[in-house]
């Protein structure tokens, strides 16, 4: 049993950049077999469908679906062909928006993590969108998943005051002007560029 609360429903049912930014300082928490494996979120990025970077913005499609859907679930993607990323779903059912989890700081299952990474550096674990989800054990199975229940939770955490960066999002293409990547300032878990 997941030992922390997952945030409700309600606080993903709102806007994209709000949730980007209220996600900072929460814990993602994912079970696996036995183990927790969790981190604080330092790093998000938001998406929209009225934005040409999203995966939603030419429409509805199989691969985008849950985007689509009930706020609260994880958005769960391969890319570039070896890496795994996931996101948050926001928005009201229908609208589609995400926040996609850019970076962690390894709370529970470091051990863990570093096997899974074959990395033993704490920092270099889940600083990046692919590392995490490597780091976590997150793939194609947990695409869909209710992020309010689970064994893939998003949970309040005592993170502890903080200072947030709003930037430009990183990795894209298009609309690389756009500021709606948000960090943790100072904080070493952060991706880099």
């Amino acid at each position: 049993m997941i030992k922390y609360r997952p945030l409700p429903r309600h606080f993903y049912d709102r806007s994209t950049l709000t949730v980007a930014k209220n996600l900072l300082g929460k814990l993602l928490v994912h079970k696996v077999g036995k183990s927790i494996l969790s981190g604080v979120i330092v790093e998000t990025e938001a998406y929209t469908a009225n934005d040409p970077a999203c995966h939603a913005s030419r429409g509805k499609t199989k691969r985008n679906a849950v985007m689509y859907g009930r706020p609260g679930h994880a958005y769960v993607y391969f890319i570039y062909g070896n890496h795994f990323c996931i996101n948050a779903v926001t928005e009201s059912h229908g609208i589609a928006g995400a926040v996609l989890i850019r970076a962690l700081a390894p709370v529970d299952g470091v051990r863990s993590m570093q096997r899974r990474r074959r990395k033993s550096e704490v920092t270099h674990l889940a600083n990046g969108p692919g590392k995490l989800c490597q780091a976590l054990g997150i793939a194609r199975a947990e695409n869909g998943c209710d992020l309010t229940l689970g064994s893939l939770i998003i949970a309040a955490y005592d993170f502890g005051k903080f200072s947030m960066v709003k930037a430009p999002r990183i990795g894209i293409s298009q609309a690389t002007d756009w500021p709606w990547r948000f960090y943790v300032k100072g904080n070493k878990f952060v991706s880099r560029l």
